[in-house]
């Protein structure tokens, strides 16, 4: 896997700079909405996960977790469909630049509590009107690893691959049932999710069951892939979609340097074009508050190799002053990718 892909995050340690302040998205959320939650006091003998176990996956549909909840707004006309699957990899949550650690302990409350009401409530769950969501926990490496010299860090971030690759074998196994899959992903998550489907499904017969991949939060340069293609509109199948949000005129230094095209797709447009999108096209987003949809939220643009993203559409946007929007590749676009998850999967179906 290419560097650029695998370690190269600078978006992610300015999120880890601005995470207390950020007023968008990965924030711990108020429990009392949810019922029949997750628990977190459980013990892994061997350190390892047990994904026949349901306290090893953040999100599954054999249990109540928050990637099963729906904004209020959306509440109303929502109708569960289960006929496909999302198998989402989350991004990184083991953020304390104060723990020694390089990979997360599999069974650690804090963490699995931090995941589930932060990428799991606001990300993992744009899909669960059409989809059944499956969401591993696994031991992810510690955001220091992307900072650190690329072959001392092909431990870490080993480790934590070969827990995705285990707990997406075991979901083949014993809980596709032939269903067609999504492979979602942010972050890190998105650096396991490339290897993934190039493991599992270019050229390969699984190819056939995958509706679409969304793989935002890292670079995703165009020649990964051999036939695994981007997708050209909002209703191809079988293709991926990648983005990284910056605010609008700012690209962050290391980019600029970057040696290679990567793949972006506007998650308004859902195509490579590169004319600017007005707000009136955003459907819409979620914000610290999960339960109001900002219709109507951004304006965007692809430059080069990221996606460009006005500051969101908001009072007191005045306010916000970061350039890198690295936390908010789903939250921004909520509506958007929700909508274009139920027209793939209807395109899928014809």
């Amino acid at each position: 896997m290419p560097s650029s892909l695998r370690y190269n995050c600078t978006s992610c340690k300015t999120f880890v700079l601005f995470i207390p302040t950020v007023f968008f998205i990965l924030t711990s959320c108020s429990k009392k909405n949810f019922s029949n939650l997750p628990t977190y006091q459980f013990k892994s003998q061997t350190g390892k996960p047990d994904y026949s176990n349901l306290q090893y996956w953040a999100a599954h549909p054999w249990k109540k977790d928050p990637s099963d909840s729906v904004p209020k707004g959306l509440q109303k006309n929502y109708v569960k469909d289960s006929m496909v699957d999302v198998f989402f990899i989350h991004p990184t949550t083991l953020l304390d630049r104060e723990d020694a650690r390089w990979n997360a302990t599999i069974d650690d409350t804090i963490i699995n509590s931090k995941t589930d009401y932060s990428t799991i409530l606001y990300q993992a769950s744009v899909f669960n009107e059409k989809c059944r969501v499956f969401a591993p926990r696994y031991r992810q490496a510690h955001i220091k690893a992307f900072f650190i010299d690329s072959v001392t860090a092909v431990p870490y971030f080993d480790i934590a691959y070969q827990d995705v690759k285990t707990a997406f074998e075991y979901y083949l196994k014993n809980l596709n049932a032939g269903r067609p899959i999504i492979i979602a992903s942010h972050s890190q998550g998105t650096m396991h999710a490339a290897k993934l489907l190039k493991e599992y499904f270019e050229n390969k017969i699984l190819q056939n069951k995958l509706v679409a991949a969304y793989i935002p939060g890292l670079p995703i340069p165009e020649n990964y892939f051999i036939t695994l293609e981007p997708c050209k509109d909002a209703n191809s199948t079988g293709c991926f979609v990648s983005w990284r949000t910056y605010h609008t005129g700012y690209t962050e230094p290391y980019i600029e340097k970057e040696k290679f095209k990567a793949i972006v797709i506007n998650p308004v447009t859902w195509t490579s074009d590169t004319s600017i999108v007005p707000y009136a096209k955003s459907k819409g987003g979620v914000l610290l508050n999960f339960n109001k949809i900002k219709t109507h939220l951004v304006k965007t643009q692809i430059h080069n190799n990221i996606l460009w993203c006005s500051k969101p559409n908001i009072f007191g946007k005045f306010l916000y002053k970061q350039n890198n929007y690295h936390a908010g590749d789903y939250n921004l676009f909520y509506l958007d990718i929700r909508e274009n998850v139920a027209n793939r999967i209807g395109m899928f179906w014809k």
